[in-house]
């Protein structure tokens, strides 16, 4: 077979319409809002060459004002479709506003004809469409913010991790691309042809072939490390909270001993249960208990400062681990809650919420962070049986104690 111009493109809107129908049927229904911006870039780029396609094989069916800007649109648009599933996928990426703005702009630049003009028009529309490419490399391997941080180890899971081999490929997938696409956009820049600018079209839509295997090998990758990295997410994470569940706050406290034993550094632990909570369902339903437990855990995210630990550790009861804290660390966060859940819960609710707490410090024989809760589960008693709606130190606590 010739694979000239025509044939290539056919080719590739085969391959398009072929993914566009089996990408959503392999992902399944219920799949996150970066999968469905894949899917997009995948269905605007079909659209995109297949207007490109009429437009070149009959001209009579589409002029070439309209297939010029359909095609421009949608492949830009395509571009910017897989950019916002980057973001989702990988966070916060440089460019927003660029790579939301640039497929009107695109395509308006592509109808601009006249006197002598096609050259001006299809130079501009390569230009966008290589600085939306280039966009695409620099989110590939724009670093995540934990790693922008130096957090890498403590915040980045082993399924995110394994993201760097599609971002690579995908990165400089598109980076051959746009130089590719911005060396024919400045021949027509220059007003030039060459006899190689039509190897130059043909080298774009090879180019384009191996992009779309490269890119739907990504999207599958990254779709599957979503979906993994969700699982592990739902299996160390209370549904109804989004705290941290039993299981994954003894894990995850096991590691603020060590650095707090490592640096010699203070570490408390406050656990926290809801006064009265049998009388809410009773009074609201079991619906209203779980609004009210669900409020409660983000009251008691809001006061949480970088490096603590929250967790649901039982029907209404929580915990929370307070790193570089000694003993007016508690009180504090104590203080912060109780303003914050008065202020919120009567609007938000509906009725009133209260609660009592007791607190640990960690204490040189301690070896897990069952010693500290069952000290500081005294100390919660202690505040129930005195009344409720207080915090009580844990028991025979001087402040001479000192961190393990």
């Amino acid at each position: 077979m010739l694979l000239d111009t025509p044939t290539l493109l056919s080719l590739l809107l085969l391959e398009l319409l072929s993914l566009m129908v089996m990408l959503p049927l392999l992902m399944g229904a219920a799949v996150s809002r970066a999968a469905r911006f894949a899917q997009g870039y995948i269905a605007l780029q079909c659209v995109g060459w297949m207007a490109l396609w009429l437009r070149q094989s009959s001209g009579a069916q589409i002029s070439d004002g309209l297939g010029g800007f359909v095609a421009m649109l949608a492949l830009s648009a395509s571009l910017s479709a897989l950019w916002l599933a980057l973001r989702d996928w990988l966070g916060r990426r440089p460019g927003r506003w660029a790579m939301m703005g640039a497929p009107l702009v695109l395509a308006l630049a592509s109808v601009l004809d006249g006197s002598g003009a096609d050259h001006f028009a299809i130079a501009w529309s390569g230009l966008g469409l290589s600085v939306q490419m280039l966009a695409l490399a620099l989110a590939c391997s724009w670093p995540r913010e934990a790693e922008q941080q130096g957090l890498e180890s403590r915040h980045i899971t082993p399924v995110e991790h394994k993201d760097r081999a599609w971002r690579t490929l995908l990165g400089l997938g598109f980076g051959a691309m746009a130089s590719v696409t911005l060396l024919r956009a400045s021949l027509h820049f220059l007003g030039r042809e060459v006899g190689w600018e039509a190897l130059l079209t043909q080298a774009i839509i090879l180019g384009a072939h191996v992009m779309l295997l490269v890119s739907v090998l990504a999207i599958l990758v990254a779709w599957r490390g979503e979906t993994e990295l969700h699982l592990q997410r739902q299996a160390h994470t209370d549904a109804l909270t989004g705290l941290a569940n039993r299981r994954a706050f003894g894990s995850r406290s096991e590691e603020l001993i060590s650095l707090a034993r490592r640096h010699g550094e203070p570490l408390c632990l406050v656990m926290l249960d809801l006064d009265l909570f049998k009388k809410v369902n009773d009074d609201h339903g079991h619906e209203g208990g779980d609004r009210a437990l669900a409020l409660f855990a983000s009251c008691v995210q809001q006061v949480l400062r970088v490096g603590d630990l929250a967790g649901r550790v039982g029907g209404e009861e929580f915990c929370v681990l307070l790193a570089r804290s000694d003993e007016l660390g508690p009180r504090a966060m104590d203080a912060r809650l109780r303003a914050v859940l008065r202020a919120r819960a009567e609007t938000e609710l509906g009725f009133a919420l209260d609660f009592s707490a007791g607190w640990a410090l960690l204490r040189p024989g301690d070896r897990s962070v069952e010693d500290m809760m069952r000290r500081a589960d005294a100390a919660l008693y202690e505040a129930k049986r005195s009344g409720r709606g207080r915090l009580c130190d844990e028991p025979g606590w001087t402040p001479a104690e000192r961190t393990g």
